[in-house]
């Protein structure tokens, strides 16, 4: 079996750490452009003059990933993950047809779907006390009315590993025959390897993400399809239009878009399509704002309006801990609301007609 060797493991720690470091550097002053470079799928605001920065970041990022799974295959993988990585490698018939956790995330016009992602750790403020255990805040997101469950299966970056999907994929089939029913579970490790596609069906999700700007177009290609031998689907992450048609050119049908706002969104998704009648789910990354209010939320009603079919949402959820009213459930659910910013508002009580109530208190409660 071929794998990593172009660097060696003593430089995974000081890489990762430059690439962070960078990406902190880049990120002190915002402005309109954004890309997706690490795992967290939220917006980096930078100047369009920094695009190259960027860039090295992503090869960065990828280096010391590369070094970490190196390490990690060289301490022996298991079994159950070899399997997987051979019936990858054997191959399978293909199909155009949507994938189940496309389909979860694929509803009838006028609403929204949500993927919440499970974290303990965050760049602003490291390892929040107030985190719940995965097999916790596993029946919260279901209950509240997530689609899916994302796991932010970088211990560096997200205090997290696959440990943890196997132990959210297994609450979550405890709900089998209940309604609502289990929800699929999604690994968001920074992807650079085939191995860690096979570690994540292992460990029992049924999709990852991959970002564009660390592997490129044709990793993206060769990852979706090793991905569907096993079962595996795939979802890009993505900073704008040209990367969104790529990824669709390269056999992905579910596109996460990352914009400085709502519009650099929408404009990312218009225009972007596959061959034929096949579908196209359009996912958005919501970034979380650095304040106390919850215009996410807003944002998420506006991107639903717009035609996106799915919301990616991570530190948001975690604002206020675990607050009575305003804890990670509580945010999904009135983000699934059928409110509209023409007629409500999160952040104060207002508006005119259907939905005027439902701020952001209401919706909670």
């Amino acid at each position: 079996k071929e794998f990593l060797n172009s660097v060696s493991k003593t430089e995974s720690m000081g890489l990762y750490t430059s690439a962070l470091t960078c990406l902190v550097l880049l990120t002190a002053t915002p402005s309109s452009d954004a890309f997706s470079i690490l795992p967290s799928n939220r917006p980096v605001f930078t100047s369009v003059h920094s695009k190259s920065a960027l860039n090295a970041i992503g090869v960065l990022a990828r280096k010391a990933k590369e070094a970490e799974v190196r390490s990690y295959v060289e301490g022996g993988v298991e079994e159950d993950v070899l399997a997987k990585y051979e019936a990858m490698k054997g191959g399978a018939p293909e199909s155009n047809d949507p994938g189940p956790v496309q389909t979860s995330l694929t509803k009838r016009k006028g609403n929204i779907c949500i993927i919440s992602e499970y974290k303990k750790k965050f760049e602003s403020a490291g390892f929040i006390d107030e985190i719940l255990e995965p097999n916790i805040i596993s029946s919260t997101f279901r209950e509240f009315g997530a689609s899916a469950v994302s796991v932010l299966a970088d211990e560096r970056v997200g205090g997290c590993t696959y440990d943890d999907i196997k132990i959210i994929v297994k609450e979550q089939s405890n709900s089998k025959g209940e309604v609502p029913g289990p929800l699929p579970v999604i690994s968001s490790d920074v992807i650079v390897d085939e191995i860690q596609i096979a570690r994540a069906a292992a460990a029992g999700a049924e999709a990852y993400f991959v970002t564009m700007s660390v592997v490129g177009p044709d990793k993206i290609q060769e990852f979706v399809k090793l991905g569907s031998a096993i079962g595996m689907e795939t979802i890009v992450n993505v900073s704008g239009k040209d990367e969104a048609q790529k990824a669709v050119d390269m056999g992905a049908r579910m596109i996460c878009i990352s914009g400085a706002d709502v519009n650099a969104k929408v404009e990312a998704k218009e225009g972007v399509s596959a061959p034929g009648d096949e579908q196209v789910c359009f996912i958005a990354s919501i970034g979380a704002r650095d304040d106390k209010s919850l215009a996410e939320v807003e944002e998420v009603w506006q991107l639903r309006d717009k035609g996106f079919q799915g919301a990616f949402v991570s530190d948001c959820l975690y604002k206020s801990g675990n607050d009575s009213t305003e804890h990670p459930g509580a945010i999904i659910r009135s983000m699934k609301a059928k409110s509209s910013v023409k007629w409500a508002s999160v952040k104060a009580r207002g508006g005119k007609g259907e939905g005027a109530k439902e701020y952001l208190g209401d919706i909670m409660m």
